[in-house]
């Protein structure tokens, strides 16, 4: 089905989707099931990756990135995804979140000291938003940077930051005063004094992440990334990170729905294959269905992107589209390949883990209808409660 989309690639692109897939079948394919299933983040598979010029696709050349579009980090995603879902995960981790954020807003300094590593493999960022008060609604975080002589002393903590386990950097998202315009972000270095990590905790998804605990933290002046009013330029660069999120849950669906129509193909019940029973047809014609129109959003935006940051209403339809088609076509792979589909035995199973998790991270899907219909309506919807009247 690749070919379906090939009108809307250039020649390059295409070109290059079909060496990333050559690389993936060949050095990712063998231990795609028991990769899936191995803990922490694979380091070995990112310096591939790195080896590959897969880290940093859309970066800057001179900042040691490829200088590619976003397209082509979609098509990477999507092309290791089929191949080996884990592997796709540190191609998301190399040129989305964190660590595009970092690259877009960080001073010369900093990039010289934290983002070699970063683009070789050999090291990972992670990105703390979320506390234990303020998930969805960001803007009420606690965690702040109070002014000590030149610098900071943040102090705080954060949950649900993906890779933490394993990050030897973090981008810590903080408020310097009140209100949205008091919001910005520092770096802080594993091992700070006062910085400490609770015990690791799993997602269903299998990812290990760790509270985040700062105790007076002091942060140099050099490390802070944004200063007040940097708020609105961390979540214009995480409308970016939705099209990352989006490309993977499609593509671990699609994975899924994959292994099923082979199985659909070859597993006979009462006599017949089961793609022969009109029950498991519309199945996979709803999945093909839900699934295409998905793409066509991705592929749509990400290309409109390459030109200019997209809007929110164009990444929260992309994000609920994709979210979406992709749980539906993992759950719906298990229950064709019924016992089987439950065990570890098969990828589908992780890919029903994996594209559940993306319906709440990145920003939940409730979220996304939201800022949907703000822009169907063309105004912002506030979901806090009316302020008191004087």
């Amino acid at each position: 089905m690749e070919s379906l989309y090939d009108d809307l690639l250039t020649e390059e692109q295409i070109m290059f989707r079909d060496a990333v897939r050559g690389f993936a079948e060949r050095s990712l394919a063998a231990k795609a099931l028991e990769r899936a299933h191995e803990p922490g983040f694979p380091l070995d598979v990112a310096e591939m990756m790195a080896e590959q010029g897969l880290l940093g696709i859309t970066m800057p050349e001179a900042d040691g990135g490829q200088g590619g579009t976003l397209m082509d980090a979609i098509l990477a995603i999507e092309t290791v995804a089929a191949v080996c879902p884990r592997s796709a995960d540190v191609i998301q981790a190399g040129n989305f979140g964190p660590i595009r954020t970092f690259v877009e807003y960080a001073t010369e300094d900093q990039k010289a000291r934290y983002l070699a590593p970063l683009l070789a493999g050999k090291a990972t960022i992670s990105v703390g938003m979320s506390e234990p008060e303020a998930g969805s609604a960001v803007t009420d975080l606690k965690t702040t940077a109070t002014p000590d002589g030149n610098g900071f002393r943040v102090n705080g903590t954060k949950v649900f930051s993906s890779h933490s386990a394993d990050s030897n950097l973090f981008l810590i998202y903080l408020r310097y005063g009140p209100g949205v315009g008091g919001i910005g972000s520092v770096l802080i270095e594993r091992g700070q004094e006062g910085f400490t990590l609770g015990r690791p905790s799993r997602y269903v998804g299998g990812d290990d992440w760790c509270q985040l605990y700062f105790e007076n933290v002091r942060v140099e002046p050099e490390n802070v990334l944004l200063g007040e009013g940097g708020f609105k330029k961390q979540i214009a660069a995480f409308n970016i990170e939705r099209l990352g999120n989006s490309a993977r849950a499609l593509a671990f669906g699609r994975h899924a729905f994959n292994i099923a129509r082979d199985h659909a193909l070859t597993r006979e019940q009462f006599g017949r294959p089961l793609a022969e029973f009109q029950g498991i047809q519309w199945k996979f014609a709803e999945v093909a269905a839900r699934m295409e129109a998905a793409q066509l959003m991705l592929y749509r935006v990400a290309r409109k992107a390459d030109k200019e940051l997209p809007s929110a209403y164009d990444t929260a339809l992309v994000k609920y589209l994709c979210n979406e088609a992709g749980f539906f076509a993992a759950n719906e792979a298990m229950q064709v390949l019924g016992g089987l589909g439950y065990t570890h035995e098969s990828l589908v199973e992780y890919c029903w883990r994996r594209a559940r998790g993306w319906q709440i991270a990145g920003g939940s899907l409730e979220v996304m209808k939201n800022r949907i219909a703000e822009g169907v309506f063309g105004r912002r919807f506030s979901q806090r409660p009316p302020k008191p009247k004087a």
